[in-house]
């Protein structure tokens, strides 16, 4: 709701550090201030650009302490932290010894919530949450709802709740480092829509990872929606403390059961929110309504879909919104035909989890892989793509991992090992997969890996692999 909502009495003179220069501490500051609060701001970096950032914050009354963001500033009565801030830093360690809250920016936003605010629809997963956030900001849209796609995606949070801008309903994109340190959130209804490791580095194991993305269902009032075929998103449905009525929603490829959605003969049906879920399905969208019709982005409609027919969308609306919908860049898009073959850039497949789900939607597949594991292994990966897999190419630091797995599980591919990191690799890693396609192939870049060892990130990544695509196409013409 509009700003003016908004009273500064609980934070005229409170002392309040903020962790972390960047995205979302910088505009975190900036509200703070404005609010009357005493904002200290810390950082580790001391570099020109921080310093840059830094003198605009100074400009504003901000105290800001670069090169030293382990130290908890004197008077501190709140420690407002950038998500990506691990929990074991010393600064926090400093405020739980002197008993001071530690909130993140998600947390911040939701506090700051007017009367009357917009409830949140909140998706977490350890893929599809942006494409399916967006998703379901296009069925809310279709259905006349004045709505955004806002928290990691889109528009900031903060902006959301405190603009001018008025809303009915908000789709809200929340990671697990957002989640950790949102204690208090509590969403109308929230999507799990998958899990797998990832960022374990960060969050110490694979149970404190889960338990922070199931934070997501805490206090829901009307549906936790859960994956059917992944049985630890309804684990946490059943662990968590909900509001009496709130009901738990399965999403599934096949069949629904009652309180279902899922897909028959080409349908996505609902079986979930209609008058007797034992007999009755309704029809909600095709198949073919989606963009593209992989098994994996079928489930994020399928999430999508369940989490705006919670909020009472009707039917034609959800087909619509399904309709409108075209995905993000990077993300199983298709770039181009050549000489037969089809090229395709996942990019944002930046973990074993979604080049699996990328891989299963075609057959047969070049695929090219390799960067920065962040821990992973890849012979589960390897073993359930190894039928389809007619050749790979291998780029990035961490390529030989990729390359045992498939000595490993599939030693009849022909693998390509490009021994170089810089960017130039990509164009040789595309003409060496054209070398081993044949007509009606996919030359897939799915990569299983983050980007940094060569990119700047997953974007940068894609558009070399696209630049490379169209420069094979013009050789082609």
């Amino acid at each position: 709701m509009g700003s003016r909502e908004v009273s500064n009495q609980d934070w005229q003179g409170k002392h309040v550090t903020v962790a972390g220069l960047g995205v979302s501490g910088i505009p975190a500051a900036k509200v703070l201030r404005g609010l009357g609060a005493v904002v200290t701001v810390v950082d580790d970096g001391d570099d020109e650009r921080s310093r840059t950032q830094a003198a605009e914050l100074e400009a504003q009354g901000i105290t800001v302490r670069l090169g030293d963001g382990a130290t908890l500033p004197e008077s501190t009565e709140l420690v407002v932290t950038a998500p990506g801030w691990q929990p074991d830093k010393p600064l926090f360690a400093a405020a739980a010894a002197a008993g001071v809250p530690v909130w993140g920016d998600v947390e911040l936003a939701w506090r700051l919530r007017g009367p009357g605010a917009a409830p949140w629809l909140a998706v977490t997963g350890t893929n599809g949450k942006t494409t399916t956030v967006r998703m379901l900001a296009s069925i809310l849209e279709a259905a006349g709802l004045r709505t955004a796609a806002v928290g990691n995606i889109g528009v900031s949070l903060l902006d959301a709740v405190l603009g001018d801008q008025e809303y009915d309903v908000l789709a809200v994109e929340l990671s697990s480092y957002q989640l950790h340190w949102a204690p208090s959130l509590r969403a109308d209804s929230a999507a799990v829509l998958n899990l797998a490791p990832d960022h374990l580095d960060w969050h110490g194991s694979m149970q404190a990872y889960a338990a922070d993305k199931g934070r997501v269902y805490e206090g829901n009032r009307v549906a936790c929606v859960y994956n059917a075929a992944d049985p630890a998103t309804e684990e946490l449905v059943r662990e968590a403390d909900v509001e009496e009525g709130c009901r738990a929603i399965g999403f599934t490829l096949g069949t629904p059961g009652p309180s279902q959605l899922g897909v028959v003969d080409g349908i996505l049906v609902d079986r979930a929110f209609v008058a007797n879920r034992q007999k009755q399905a309704q029809e909600l969208a095709e198949v073919e309504d989606i963009d593209p019709p992989a098994p994996h982005n079928i489930a994020n409609a399928l999430a999508a879909a369940a989490l705006a027919r919670a909020f009472g969308v009707e039917p034609a609306a959800v087909r619509d919104g399904l309709r409108a919908f075209r995905p993000d860049p990077h993300r199983i898009e298709k770039v181009a035909d050549v000489a037969g073959v089809a090229y395709v850039d996942d990019s944002k497949a930046t973990n074993t989890h979604a080049a699996e789900a990328s891989l299963a939607a075609y057959d047969p597949v070049v695929w090219i892989a390799g960067g920065l594991a962040k821990g992973a292994t890849f012979d589960e990966l390897v073993t359930g793509a190894a039928g389809r897999l007619r050749g790979a190419v291998l780029i990035g630091r961490d390529r030989e991992l990729i390359r045992e797995a498939l000595a490993r599980h599939a030693p009849e591919v022909p693998v390509v090992d490009l021994d170089r990191t810089d960017t130039g690799a990509m164009a040789e890693a595309v003409r060496e997969a054209a070398r081993l396609a044949r007509p009606g192939d996919t030359v897939l870049m799915a990569p299983a890996c983050a980007s940094m060892d060569m990119f700047v990130n997953y974007n940068k990544r894609g558009e070399a692999f696209a630049d490379a695509v169209r420069a094979l196409t013009a050789e082609s013409a």
